[in-house]
């Protein structure tokens, strides 16, 4: 608590509403399948995860720097501000920029809102200090000013107004506070989580389900605790599947349930997965769940996909929250900004990374030092790989004047 008492030197107050916190985090709501869920069962479903890593480390892996606009029209790295260091590498002092990005995107895509404490000095941001979710109430007065109630461990509570807090709201309704994605989808989770448990109860049991054992004449209580004990030893459990059963005295084993294709758990399991990534704006294909009828060349389209419709719109909003609630309005008169390097989801394909650079440095987009940048290699020392290369489809030839006078007899 050192670091917070610090940062923090606020009069402790008791917590008032730990009950209705305890509630709002951990309580959830009942889904129609009767399944409670809140944030603590919906991470236990695989699909939910799965979409939340997906734009997690999405956000995580692409590097994010601050660059500022020269009134040349250049746009280097800002190293210099302090703010580059806080978002490019080192944000507090328990966290990189990789580990502090990737609980932004938790946070953002499964509650709806991401809410950091800004640690000022001498008017720049030089430490972001994360809430966890359900430890912070918004609140929005009547002149339409927001303040933010933060509760700790130890039960101090903390209201700061609006300028000392960072807050990415993911979709929202209201316009000052992003919807939850779990209350949301509670529905479809819930039914995912009734579905695997269901599953898992038929295979505890044994792939067929209970049923009746028929025999004629009338057993004694002894006889009929013997017989029900072997039948569960000998026929239930995982353990006993597939093994036959041998009747005795013109027994006969009747069934009274429906087994796992009968009641086409798969296929609702499948389902549920498609219906759970609508929600989270997820392709299938990014949770490990494609059809039959993927090919690579489909499968490679999807994945475009997902950068352009899934992660492009969180790097926009990210973008636009840090230049507005990071930096000064100094600051941005200055040129400055925040800037996601989405081609950097390239990295792991060699092929991609070679023909999109080449496609630039031909097409006279970048210099060919440019493009080593990009590689993260040393510029080259010839003063033409400063220069770019404009196709002369487009610019025309120029003739040489020494060919042009030799051809005229000059």
């Amino acid at each position: 608590m050192a670091i917070w008492n610090r940062i923090f030197p606020w009069s402790r107050k008791s917590v008032s509403n730990s009950l209705d916190l305890f509630h709002d985090v951990y309580g959830g709501r009942l889904s129609a399948t009767g399944r409670t869920v809140n944030l603590k069962t919906a991470i236990e479903v695989s699909t939910v995860v799965g979409c939340v890593r997906a734009i997690a480390e999405g956000i995580a892996q692409v590097p994010l720097h601050l660059k500022q606009e020269l009134p040349n029209g250049k746009k280097p790295k800002a190293k210099n501000h302090p703010l580059y260091r806080v978002l490019h590498r080192r944000p507090n002092p328990w966290q990189t920029s990789y580990e502090f990005r990737e609980t932004l995107g938790w946070h953002v895509a499964l509650c709806g809102n991401f809410i950091a404490f800004k640690n000022v000095v001498f008017g720049k941001v030089v430490e972001l200090i994360p809430f966890e979710p359900g430890t912070v109430t918004v609140n929005r007065a009547d002149d339409l000013t927001l303040s933010y109630l933060v509760t700790l461990q130890n039960g101090a509570q903390q209201e700061f107004p609006a300028e000392s807090i960072w807050h990415v709201k993911g979709p929202s309704w209201n316009s000052w506070m992003g919807l939850e994605a779990v209350s949301i989808a509670r529905e479809a989770i819930g039914l995912a989580m009734a579905t695997e448990e269901q599953h898992a109860r038929m295979h505890k049991n044994g792939v067929k389900a209970s049923g009746v054992y028929s025999v004629e004449g009338t057993l004694k209580d002894e006889q009929f605790k013997q017989l029900r004990n072997w039948i569960e030893k000998e026929m239930g459990g995982l353990e006993n599947s597939g093994k036959p059963m041998v009747l005795d005295r013109n027994a006969k084993w009747l069934n009274t349930s429906m087994t796992g294709v009968d009641a086409q758990h798969l296929e609702t399991r499948k389902h549920q997965i498609e219906e759970i990534c609508r929600f989270f704006r997820v392709l299938p294909i990014m949770v490990g769940y494609s059809d039959k009828t993927a090919t690579f060349a489909s499968a490679e389209a999807m994945f475009l996909a997902h950068l352009v419709h899934t992660m492009s719109p969180w790097y926009e909003k990210l973008e636009q929250s840090i230049d507005e609630n990071l930096l000064t309005e100094k600051d941005r008169r200055e040129g400055y900004y925040a800037s996601f390097q989405e081609d950097f989801l390239l990295r792991g394909s060699l092929t991609d990374t070679k023909d999109y650079l080449l496609g630039l440095v031909n097409g006279g987009l970048m210099t060919p030092n440019e493009g080593r940048e990009r590689l993260d290699l040393d510029p080259d020392g010839d003063p033409e790989s400063d220069r770019l290369r404009i196709p002369a489809n487009i610019t025309g030839s120029v003739p040489d004047v020494n060919t042009e006078g030799a051809a005229n007899g000059n």
